[in-house]
């Protein structure tokens, strides 16, 4: 019963984006007016190329949606390159493309992913045949995943994580599940956890090799701009509250007032994950009397500034090392946490709350080491804030514990490699044979 009902379920998804196709057109160009699409590509979403596959190569084609997935797997796309294997590499989002042309240059041919509807995804195959899909993270498309499959094509789940809710919703489904995780040809997981996660849900073969984000460079920052911003911050002490959701931003400027009731003057960086609410935060703190300098329009911090505003996309390396306390936001107000591995890699003493599931491995490990405290609220987030101030070597402790942290984990580069050689040996031979002739 199982099988059939996940039959019938894959059937409806196809048949349910068929009926869809013919509007999908009017939904791209809506995305695209948002600026979420790029206009000029945005017929690549149909899986009609804007670039020429090179002829008589082996092509390897990898996915990561994010800007955060793009530059964690910019590495492992290096090494795979190196080889003289030629690379497509597709994302979902403008933001994660420009990542790819900072970290990849034209080592790699930039597209953007088909949407999953039987002719994008068809389209996009015939025109590039690769020989091996590579996906980044937490990426299922039940339409690629069965086209790839029906064309012999094995697919690779690199730095997969499942987080407690989707693993839930992939447990009440079990035959769905199984149907899809069953065309991968390997699963390579972040942690124990989440490659038993998989495997329970019918991935056949399954390794564990850590977190890339741990093997990645920090994240880049202008110079010039860094000098400036330091010479209006002065020496005023600096906090930072880091992929905020709705609601701990309001928490952040709280804290920020008592701060000042304590110490004087203190600068607050808030940098929301959605900075298409900077608008309204920036509204919100005004009318409790802070004044805002926001970095999208150029402005820098001056000694009258109390919110520093990150509302921009790819400056986190910019805003962490403005500050030596974070706190990781989506972890009070919000729940599951977001990835503190940045913040650790530039030494920051980092704070959190308790709602950290989807980053649950690396916070232990962060914890353990004595990088990371956790909070409950906003009172203790504002009392952590406050000592660490108050006790300059505790934070320098936490700070050097955070970098050593993220040593520790270094090394899944390397694994996740080994775990796709077997799939890589063939073309690199291939390669070999056409520089031969």
């Amino acid at each position: 019963m199982n099988d059939r009902w996940a039959k019938a379920a894959l059937t409806a998804y196809r048949v349910a984006g068929s009926l869809a196709y013919p509007a999908v057109g009017s939904y791209v160009s809506w995305r695209a007016s948002k600026g979420k699409e790029d206009k000029e590509r945005r017929r690549e979403r149909y899986g009609i190329p804007s670039e020429i596959r090179p002829p008589g190569v082996p092509l390897v084609w990898v996915h990561a949606a994010s800007m955060g997935e793009s530059a964690a797997v910019s590495p492992l796309v290096s090494e795979i390159a190196a080889d003289g294997i030629t690379i497509v590499m597709t994302t979902g989002t403008v933001t994660s493309a420009a990542t790819v042309a900072e970290r990849l240059g034209d080592r790699v041919i930039h597209q953007y992913v088909p949407l999953d509807l039987k002719p994008c995804v068809s389209r996009f195959l015939d025109h590039w045949q690769p020989e091996l899909a590579i996906v980044a993270e937490s990426e299922i498309w039940p339409t690629t995943m069965s086209e790839l499959a029906a064309r012999r094509i094995p697919q690779v789940l690199v730095n997969a994580r499942l987080s407690d809710r989707s693993f839930k919703r992939w447990k009440s489904a079990p035959g769905v599940a199984e149907a899809l995780l069953s065309k991968l040809a390997h699963v390579v997981a972040q942690s124990e956890i989440d490659g038993e996660r998989y495997h329970l849900l019918g991935a056949r073969a399954v390794s564990v090799a850590g977190n890339l984000k741990a093997d990645v460079e920090a994240p880049p920052a202008h110079l010039l701009d860094l000098e400036a911003a330091r010479q209006g911050i002065g020496m005023r002490p600096v906090w930072a509250a880091l992929s905020t959701h709705e609601g701990e931003e309001e928490m952040a400027a709280n804290i920020h007032l008592r701060l000042m009731e304590e110490r004087g003057r203190v600068l607050t960086i808030i940098v929301p994950r959605h900075v298409e609410r900077a608008d309204a935060i920036q509204r919100d703190f005004e009318a409790k009397g802070l004044q805002v300098a926001r970095w999208s329009r150029g402005e820098l911090p001056t000694p009258t500034t109390d919110i520093f505003l990150g509302d921009t996309m790819g400056d986190m390396g910019f805003y962490l090392r403005l500050t030596e306390v974070a706190f990781i936001g989506k972890s009070i107000r919000g729940e599951g946490g977001q990835n503190p591995l940045e913040a650790a890699m530039l030494g920051t003493a980092i704070l959190s709350g308790r709602y950290v599931q989807n980053f649950r491995e690396v916070y232990h490990r962060l914890i353990e080491r004595g990088a990371a405290w956790i909070v409950q609220d906003e009172a203790e987030l504002g009392a952590a804030v406050s000592e660490l101030f108050d006790r300059p070597a505790a934070r320098r402790q936490m700070m050097d514990a955070a970098r050593d942290s993220v040593a520790d984990m270094g090394g899944a580069l390397k694994r996740t490699m080994a775990a796709l050689d077997p799939f890589l040996l063939p073309l690199r031979l291939s390669c070999r044979m056409d520089w031969g002739n």
